[in-house]
């Protein structure tokens, strides 16, 4: 018999209140730690994890500066109308001089500032600068001007399975805390916060757990490569396989942040099935989407946006993401053996997935 596949986010959130990430898709509250060990174990400190000679310990001396944990509390509206207030615990890290920190959206989500605290000891304040749950990715920034240690960002285009990795976090609360172990694989698609899919999560071995949320995952020269967000467990518990968002997706929807507060997403209006080198079929188009409106059909089978060919549902979000609202694409199809293209004029995607 088939297990349900279920993938949690790695924050703590205060028990039997409402958490950060809780109710979406097979995401659920997670409670915070009862006491007993927790599963989340490094490996021996004194292995090389670098070709060039870094040693895990050198590897977190390097980090460690870098990496915060935040402490998130926010007011829902709970029965009867009465408010309550929910606090969540979850990891970041500072990215520039100027006291930036980003972290994971469902960390920080319903909340209009953090606690920070900094691995010497020291607290700080931050206020959300903003958020973007179709990454879920959030920039703070520290309410108060202080010398930080910003942790390089490295690149995640040319990761490969079996490089080694590191992750630094606060699970269970636990601050500072040092796992290792590889890339164990590549381009996996998670669920976002509202529903949309996350492409090119990066899949590792290296141990999260609750708490875990926000923080690094480190190349062999601690460079951040992406943020650990999730884990997927039937026990709630590390199995040994969490994802990490890329870090270059990242950069990119941090630096429109720190811009605006906010990012816009260009809006296909579909939903996609299984590609091979014939194309993308259409599994559903949305009634009154860009899509729809352009007079694409479901069961229609995109072979190339744009004139580039594309032959998986990730390369039809790619090329989507790589435009603006309001932009103008073509899309080839197939339908009934015809090639035909229509253009469309993209959307701004909705706040939560249809």
């Amino acid at each position: 018999m088939m297990r349900e596949r279920i993938v949690l986010p790695v924050a703590i959130v205060g028990v039997g209140l409402v958490g950060a990430a809780g109710g979406i898709g097979v995401w659920e509250t997670l409670a915070s730690h009862d006491g007993s060990t927790p599963a989340a174990v490094t490996t021996a400190p004194n292995v090389a994890v670098a070709q060039n000679g870094l040693t895990l310990i050198e590897l977190y001396r390097r980090a460690a500066p870098s990496v915060v944990e935040l402490t998130v509390k926010s007011q829902s509206q709970g029965n009867f109308g009465f408010s309550q207030q929910s606090t969540a615990t979850g990891s970041g890290f500072v990215i520039d001089g100027q006291g930036h920190i980003v972290t994971n959206q469902h960390v920080v989500a319903g909340a209009d500032s953090a606690t920070v605290h900094f691995a010497n000891g020291d607290e700080a304040q931050a206020k959300v600068v903003g958020t973007d749950p179709s990454t879920d990715v959030a920039v703070l920034e520290l309410q108060s001007h202080r010398n930080v240690t910003p942790l390089p960002l490295g690149s995640s285009s040319s990761l490969q399975i079996g490089q080694p990795v590191a992750a630094i976090g606060s699970p269970f609360g636990l601050e500072g805390t040092l796992t290792s172990g590889i890339v164990s694989g590549l381009d996996r698609d998670i669920r976002s916060p509202n529903g949309f899919t996350i492409s090119g999560a990066i899949q590792t071995d290296a141990a999260l757990n609750h708490g875990n949320s926000g923080g690094p995952l480190l190349d062999s020269s601690g460079r951040a490569i992406g943020i650990t967000s999730q884990i997927e467990s039937e026990s709630g518990g590390n199995v040994g396989v969490g994802y990490a968002v890329p870090i270059d997706t990242v950069k990119k929807v941090a630096s429109q942040l720190l811009q605006s507060g906010k990012v816009q997403h260009a809006y296909l209006g579909v939903e996609l099935g299984q590609g091979t080198n014939g194309g993308v079929p259409l599994a559903q188009v949305l009634g009154g989407g860009p899509a729809a409106r352009a007079g694409l059909q479901q069961g229609d089978v995109v072979t190339a946006i744009a004139g580039k060919h594309v032959s998986n549902p990730d390369e039809v979000r790619a090329a989507v993401d790589a435009r603006k609202p309001g932009e103008h694409v073509q899309v080839q199809v197939t339908r009934d053996g015809q090639t035909k293209t229509f253009t469309v004029t993209l959307g701004t995607r909705p706040s939560q997935a249809g």
